[in-house]
């Protein structure tokens, strides 16, 4: 068994990751770095998703850098040209009726999906449930994205760092942390198969609340929250706040880029706007701050990886869920 689970850990292959956002892919080829792989994407004319190893099979050069016609792309350096199925219909070098060996298409990952406005690619034969957020699917709610982070970090560590309950008071006293109780209320978690749910409430300091300002309502408030987790690397954190009304949903995904990189695709879903842009503006600078907050500690770890020896660490009754995070992924690695 691995002493940590890394960036790069071979068994991440076989799970879903975020590649980009559904809008970073048009009629323009784009490279983005999943696991250490660059992929090429784009869209052909009627809207439909490719994705493929950014290598033309010749000599291996980025095919981000080529062109799209009649949905066909073209590699820069030979002037290949691949079908919408990544099939080589034409070598220019070798003339109209040349042969074209077999081998000339392009590799593609095992799986692409695209869900609440993320592309997700699985390299190879997935063993990890598709990730799904319901507030998504909810015309109650409103989204709004946050801008994506690319930082250095572990993503077992960040996902660690979602799913921990008892820093609150600490990392995030300049945004809701402060005047937070700082005991952990006794909570359950509940698992099934790579995922699983725990929910408990607790006070908080709700500076968003204008019914603060205007004396309806006290600082301190009781908000329940539901935490969902996915393998490997995909959360859900629903805020119900029980005293100003409304729920928070926050999607936070983490694509490992390299062995000390990650990229963060997060997103808000609020049923309590009203439809304001402004204030929903201002809910997302608002969990760019607290993410901020996190990786002011995060982005500074020097053993980027998360131990899964549940013994290499000192737990306590508060970490059921982050004890349930290094279970979930040390089950699934061993599985690979």
């Amino acid at each position: 068994m691995t002493d940590g689970l890394r960036n790069l850990d071979p068994s991440l292959h076989h799970a879903w990751h975020p590649l980009c956002r559904s809008d970073d892919v048009d009629g323009t080829p784009r490279a983005f770095t999943l696991l250490g792989v660059s992929y090429v994407t784009y869209r052909t004319s009627s809207g439909g998703l490719r994705v493929y190893r950014n290598q033309c099979p010749h000599r291996l050069a980025p095919l981000s850098l080529g062109t799209l016609a009649s949905d066909q792309l073209r590699c820069v350096y030979h002037g290949w040209l691949f079908d919408t199925d990544g099939v080589c219909v034409e070598i220019p070098a070798l003339g109209e009726d040349a042969m074209i060996p077999s081998r000339a298409r392009l590799s593609s990952p095992a799986g692409t999906f695209e869900s609440h406005g993320i592309v997700f690619v699985a390299p190879l034969e997935p063993k990890t449930p598709r990730p799904c957020i319901s507030a998504a699917l909810d015309a109650d709610f409103e989204r709004g994205d946050l801008p994506v982070i690319e930082t250095r970090a572990s993503a077992g560590l960040l996902a660690d760092n979602f799913l921990d309950m008892a820093h609150f008071p600490f990392i995030h006293a300049r945004t809701f942390g402060a005047g937070e109780a700082r005991e952990v209320p006794s909570y359950r978690v509940t698992r099934d198969g790579l995922c699983f749910e725990a929910t408990y409430e607790h006070q908080f300091a709700n500076r968003e609340d204008e019914g603060v300002e205007q004396g309806i309502r006290p600082l301190l408030q009781r908000r329940r929250l539901t935490y969902r987790y996915t393998a490997p690397f995909h959360l859900e954190l629903a805020i119900e706040f029980l005293d100003a009304g409304g729920t928070n949903v926050i999607g936070f995904f983490i694509t490992p880029v390299d062995d000390e990189h990650v990229r963060i695709y997060s997103s808000l879903w609020r049923n309590d706007l009203e439809g304001s842009i402004e204030r929903m503006n201002d809910a997302v600078a608002f969990e760019v701050a607290v993410v901020n907050e996190d990786l002011f500690l995060q982005s500074r770890y020097e053993d980027l990886a998360l131990p899964l020896d549940i013994t290499s660490e000192l737990h306590t009754r508060a970490d059921k869920t982050t004890l349930e995070l290094r279970r979930i992924l040390r089950d699934f690695v061993t599985s690979v």
